[in-house]
């Protein structure tokens, strides 16, 4: 993080370690000027996943949720949905408590888009944050996916992560195909509700933490420049991310970007 000019970082709770939160608890404990936490939400149907985020919210030093679809439980269809009676009263309790919602759709945001819509028109107050700008394609043209997460923009407490660019794209670093795709995300959402993120530590097989730091910048730089304003490179790059999560350090400026624990 020093090496990359980032003073503050949020950590994101990774499903390998599944809800024990006691590791990044204790990062959490150890560098209170440096870290906030993300937890990851237990869908469990006897709610014990509320309790739990109360507990790490107003005691642990975590600061959001991440709703991970892939770890709930299948209905009676056989089918894993975030719209349970538990994810719901998750979703809920988390916009009460201040804390963003980050959703982690890794297999794709159209296989979730109706069930965070649905999650978001019930509980309007929650933040929410797309990861990874929604994992969609920036090399297929007229991806329906894309379309959708435009289409979101329309929920005003929506937030989009530009991470893990490595992932948006068959291209190599600095990943030139996706600086038209954020071009497009910032006129849609405004730059105040998007935010960079590193993706680490999977990005350290693809460009480095140093080079997810850099690759909004050095993508922008071979497309020509002039990507985003200087006060939008500001939001970017930390303000949203300290407006969200209450990053610390001077100002709650996220010089502070959010490196993402992982999936």
């Amino acid at each position: 993080m020093d090496r990359a000019g980032v003073d503050a970082a949020v950590i994101v709770q990774p499903k390998n370690h599944g809800f024990d939160h006691a590791y990044v608890s204790e990062v959490l404990r150890r560098h209170p000027s440096r870290f906030v936490g993300v937890l990851l939400a237990d869908p469990a149907d006897d709610g014990r996943g509320v309790a739990q985020l109360e507990e790490l919210v107003t005691e642990g030093g975590f600061r959001g949720a991440r709703f991970n679809p892939y770890i709930w439980p299948a209905g009676p269809d056989g089918v894993q949905r975030m719209t349970t009676a538990a994810g719901r009263a998750l979703f809920r309790r988390a916009g009460e408590l201040g804390v963003p919602v980050g959703f982690m759709c890794f297999q794709g945001l159209l296989l979730h888009a109706d069930e965070i819509e649905e999650l978001m028109r019930e509980s309007p107050a929650t933040p929410v944050v797309l990861d990874h700008a929604g994992f969609c394609d920036a090399d297929r043209p007229g991806d329906p996916a894309w379309a959708r997460l435009l289409s979101l923009a329309r929920y005003p407490q929506v937030h989009v992560k530009v991470s893990a660019l490595f992932r948006l794209t068959g291209a190599g670093y600095p990943y030139l195909p996706v600086r038209a795709k954020v071009r497009e995300l910032a006129d849609a959402y405004g730059a105040p509700r998007l935010l960079w993120g590193s993706d680490w530590p999977w990005v350290g097989a693809a460009c480095g933490y140093g080079g997810a730091r850099a690759g909004l910048r050095d993508m922008d730089a071979a497309g020509g420049g002039g990507l985003f304003s200087d006060d939008e490179w500001e939001w970017v790059m930390g303000r949203t991310a300290a407006k969200l999560f209450g990053l610390p350090g001077p100002g709650g400026q996220a010089g502070a970007a959010p490196p993402d624990a992982g999936p």
